[in-house]
């Protein structure tokens, strides 16, 4: 009988599973979900959505999810053996059902205020089915370790998986995510630091944007005769499209046949971004358009808000390294070789990143990689990487982290990112505000650096039965509605239509589909109730 082990990523955007053949060492097959089970739209929704609801509800939508999830990789879940879970500290806590609220305050005061006792968070191997995970009956689970409350196994896998910590130069490595992880290393020393960048660059809390799939636009350049967009066609690769005129949509030149383009990524919302500023269109906050938009093919538009979402991602981007570089009183200058990793820093174009700000001025080396959480997951249900192994290298982080939220330097450079994004700055004075915060100056002008894509896909190796998705994980939340006046106000403002309200045994009920829903981030249909009987708070879990 064949024996198999699977690497799973616990995303804060969704979850990525790989089934591995460990007589061959070969991935057989690949399931993904298209969301988070969990409402929200980054960690810091689901922090705030699961203190609000409890972790306990939080857990049963992540393990129902799993449940639906691996079935899909078509392989004899009674012959697995082994599992590796991998990512970010809170994720991993909801997945294995213990103490959250350590997390959402960090604050040592706070903390014994409310009587609670942080878990140690250092790895465990756990049986699969005490997890709840009921198909996998002879597997165990092996849970890697943390660093810190903000650094997790997936910060870890951004250091192991790529060869940033073999270079001869400093370098900085980020994982471009909600929650993005980041590290500097300079001669051997480690210096970690995570900044809660939200979901805007990887297309959500953008108006037309949404996850890659086939038929998003995922890059856009600038020609002569007008914007050229490019879609995602259904291997994920980007093709030519269509060439349109920027201020009205007009349609200049027809790409090859595509179908039509039905949302952005995050990847093409930086390109947007950049063509923009670049050609003048964009003068944050403004779109110096008629209509405030930038118009992409096939009615696919960029607006002012989307800009200010996106920038407010990328301010904190570049206020974290520069943190961290002022950290060990480096600079720009002083960092050559910058690594990217993680979907969004895979395929995003690496110059116009470097462009708007994502990736340091400073950089003459970027390097390009792809799911490192996934990979590390991988490398520990194959056998090739011990949970001793990473207990050590997790002592060896905790000693060198910055936390953002207490770090001054964080604070006032966030603060000019704002100015620059949001309150109609130019960027021209962006050194003057360094100034005032005695801070180093940033070149204005970026010498073009080398790229260096080392694989083509964030998941390179998808195996012989390709990928699975789960686009509809049916994970459902309820609650009855006390004093409900049935004005269905809540389901009208719903933007997402996750909510409806129904009737049992008399009551109004609602239910709410958890992976559409915003969370805390949104809460339109707690605000929009007259009789606050709608509320997010104590939802239960409903399954069909």
């Amino acid at each position: 009988m064949t024996n198999y082990s699977i690497a799973l990523d616990i995303g804060t955007s969704g979850f990525r599973a790989q089934a591995i053949n460990l007589d061959t060492d070969e991935v057989v097959s690949t399931a993904i979900t298209t969301r988070h089970p969990v409402p929200g739209a980054n960690v810091i929704d689901h922090v705030n959505f699961a203190m609000d609801a409890g972790p306990d509800v939080c857990n049963k939508l992540i393990i129902d999810t799993i449940n639906k999830l691996l079935p899909l990789l078509r392989i004899d879940l009674a012959s697995v053996t082994k599992m590796a879970v991998c990512g970010n500290p809170f994720q991993l806590s909801l997945f294995e059902n213990i103490e959250i609220r350590d997390l959402a305050y960090a604050g040592k005061n706070r903390l014994e205020s409310l009587n609670i006792v942080a878990p140690k968070r250092e790895g465990d191997i756990v049986n699969a089915v005490d997890l709840g995970l009921t198909e996998l009956k002879n597997a165990s689970v092996i849970i890697p370790p943390a660093v810190s409350h903000e650094i997790g196994a997936d910060a870890m896998a951004m250091l192991l998986m790529t060869d940033a910590l073999n270079q001869d130069a400093p370098c900085m490595v980020i994982d471009y995510g909600t929650n993005a992880e980041m590290a500097l290393i300079v001669d051997g020393d480690v210096y970690t630091g995570s900044a809660a960048a939200g979901p805007a660059l990887e297309g959500q809390q953008i108006e037309m944007g949404m996850l890659a799939a086939p038929g998003t636009l995922s890059e856009v350049n600038l020609t002569e005769n007008g914007w050229e967009s490019w879609v995602l066609d259904d291997d994920y690769l980007p093709q030519p499209g269509d060439v349109v005129e920027p201020g009205s949509g007009q349609l200049l030149a027809s790409g090859p046949a595509h179908g039509k383009a039905k949302g952005i990524t995050g990847t093409g919302v930086v390109a947007a971004l950049d063509c923009g500023i670049s050609s003048g269109l964009i003068k944050m906050p403004k779109i110096a358009t008629p209509d405030g938009r930038i118009h992409l093919q096939d009615g696919i538009s960029i607006s002012e808000n989307d800009v200010a979402e996106a920038g407010k991602a990328i301010g904190a981007l570049r206020a974290g390294y520069l943190t961290l570089m002022r950290e060990v009183n480096l600079w720009v200058e002083d960092v050559p070789i910058f690594f990217m990793s993680g979907a969004s820093g895979l395929y995003v174009d690496a110059k116009k990143a470097q462009r708007i700000g994502m990736v340091s001025p400073g950089s003459q080396k970027i390097i390009q990689f792809g799911n490192t959480s996934l990979a590390m997951a991988r490398e520990i249900a194959a056998g090739r990487m011990d949970l001793d192994y990473l207990k050590d290298f997790a002592k060896r982080l905790k000693a060198k982290h910055c936390m953002f939220a207490t770090s001054q330097n964080f604070k006032d450079l966030y603060s000019i990112e704002l100015s620059l994004w949001t309150y109609g700055m130019p960027m021209s004075s962006y050194n003057e505000m360094l100034d005032i915060y005695s801070l180093p100056h940033l070149p204005m002008e970026i010498t073009e650096p080398q790229v260096e894509k080392r694989v083509k896909r964030d998941i390179p190796d998808l195996g012989d039965f390709g990928m699975a998705v789960l686009e509809n994980p049916g994970t459902l939340i309820t609650k009855e509605l006390v004093g409900c006046l049935r004005c269905n106000k809540c389901v009208e403002v719903c933007p997402e239509n996750a909510l409806v309200l129904e009737e049992r045994d008399g009551e109004p009920v609602a239910v709410i589909r958890s992976d559409l829903c915003a969370g805390a981030a949104c809460k339109r249909c707690e605000l929009s109730c007259p009789s606050h009987a709608m509320s997010l708070k104590n939802m239960g879990v409903c399954r069909r």
